[in-house]
Parts: structure tokens; C-alpha cells; sequence
């Protein structure tokens, strides 16, 4: 399993950040070319007429998800288990819906949308999140003393709860959302 060329990028930041910029850019193209950082397009998947943002992320997650996978098994990546919990989501969760339904961007779309020249990403959406940060670190040690922490879930992992192997859970997985992606499809969606 240890090979050289692998080994040596696990080692290097400097061909790790590299390789990292070169993946973002290409991500970040295959983004724009799919069309989700149009605000049409984000809008037509709020009011689910329009399926691109799904199939897009989809597709993103089944090949991230083997992607992972092969690294984990290269030695080339680590799993890092952390704790959640039902306040962290909660909070977070509203954090997010409020700026996504303030500007029609989340965080991810908002940057791809800026890159294209969208004013209204490049201005409106980093002030907001620039302003949303600020009001979160202000706020920080009130929630973490009084909220993030509230409703913890135990230290699982899916396959721990399963008690099934890496490779099949990640097999199903992926078996389901390229099923998944089959049936959106099929229904025209």
C-alpha cells in the first residue's frame, strides 16, 4: 500500500497545496458550468422546479465519497469523528437558512456566483457574510455556554451503527444517490 509518489505527496505541502488549488479550480468550473451559481437555478430548487443544485451535488458527493474512500485506503486520509449536537445543528442551521433566504446564495454558491461578476454576490452576499461572521463571533461565547452544546449525540459512525465495513456502506451509498439520480431523471426532474 505504500507506494513513493503516494507517500510523498502525504508528506509535502507543497505539492498538497498545489494539487488543492488545481481541484478547487476544476470543482469550481465544473460548478459553473453546471449552472448552480445562477440565481435561477438556486431559486427554481427552493421552489422545486428545478433539480440541476441536487444533481450537481449529487454527483459531487458520490465522488467525493469514493474519492475519500480510496484515499482512507491509500493512507492518504484520516477520518476525524467529532461530536454534534441538536443546538449546534439548530443554531447552525439557522445561521445558514437566514443568509441563504436573505440573498438566494449559500456560502459555496455566493463565491462561485462572485467569480462570474454577480454584483449582487460580490457586494450584497460578502457584506452579509462578512457582517453574519462578525455578529457570530460576538455572540460565540454566550451560544457555546448556552446552546451548541445542548442535545449532544454520541461519537458514532454509520458504520459503527451498522456494524457493517467501510467499503460496503460507501457502496450502498453511493448505489443510492446514483439511484437516486436515475429515478430525478426518469421523472424528467
Amino acid at each position: 500500500m505504500d507506494h513513493p509518489t503516494l507517500e510523498r505527496i502525504r508528506k509535502s505541502r507543497a505539492i498538497q497545496t498545489p494539487l488543492g488549488l488545481v481541484l478547487g479550480i476544476l470543482f469550481g468550473f465544473l460548478v459553473e458550468r453546471a449552472g448552480v451559481v445562477r440565481y435561477e437555478i438556486i431559486i427554481g430548487q427552493l421552489l422545486l422546479t428545478d433539480f440541476t443544485v441536487v444533481k450537481m451535488m449529487l454527483s459531487a458527493v458520490i465522488v467525493g465519497g469514493i474519492g475519500f474512500f480510496l484515499l482512507r485506503r491509500a493512507g492518504l486520509a484520516a477520518t476525524h469523528t467529532v461530536r454534534g449536537s441538536i443546538g449546534a445543528t439548530v443554531a447552525g442551521g439557522l445561521i445558514f437558512g437566514v443568509g441563504f433566504g436573505l440573498l438566494g446564495y449559500c456560502p459555496g454558491t455566493l463565491a462561485g456566483a462572485a467569480g462570474t461578476g454577480a454584483l449582487d454576490a460580490l457586494f450584497g452576499g460578502f457584506a452579509g457574510l462578512l457582517l453574519g461572521s462578525a455578529v457570530f463571533a460576538a455572540l460565540y461565547p454566550v451560544l457555546d455556554r448556552k446552546i451548541l452544546h445542548t442535545g449532544e449525540f454520541p461519537l458514532l459512525r454509520l458504520t459503527d451503527m451498522l456494524g457493517w465495513g467501510e467499503g460496503t456502506v460507501v457502496f450502498l451509498f453511493v448505489a443510492a444517490c446514483t439511484g437516486f439520480l436515475f429515478l430525478l431523471e426518469a421523472a424528467g426532474l
